[in-house]
């Protein structure tokens, strides 16, 4: 059992000046070119961005109608459905699974209230 990459989703309604923050002020790439266009474009509204780094990223989305506030951790493992039954085994009771986005994903909370999940690519086993 490994872990791939870790993925950090951030929510809010300051998410544009964490992602220009990310973007200008520590230079991270993002994966669709700059937060906000700087060649004397008109900026449109704020759609969020993905910050990548090989199998883990960093998620900005900005509020609103199923967005709601909030930050996530997504551990990206190789096979969820093995991560899930030793979760079980260990006592905890992880959701799911739900297949989105070519990846199994299940869902839990840590004892702190934060929300996390963990996922991994749907292979051709998978239905």
């Amino acid at each position: 059992m490994k872990v791939l990459g870790i993925r950090f989703c951030s929510v809010s309604a300051e998410a544009e000046k964490l992602a220009e923050f990310l973007d200008k002020g520590l230079g991270l790439p993002t994966a669709g070119g700059e937060v906000a266009p700087t060649d004397g474009q008109e900026a449109a509204e704020f759609q969020g961005c993905v910050f990548p780094a090989g199998e883990s990223w960093i998620e900005v989305w900005p509020e609103g109608p199923g967005m709601p506030a909030g930050i996530m951790l997504q551990i990206v493992v190789e096979d969820a459905d093995a991560w899930a039954q030793q979760a079980r085994a260990n006592g905890l009771d992880p959701e799911g699974p739900m297949d989105a986005h070519g990846e199994r994903i299940y869902y839990l909370q840590a004892p702190t209230g934060l929300p996390m999940s963990f996922q991994s690519k749907l292979g051709e086993a998978d239905p």
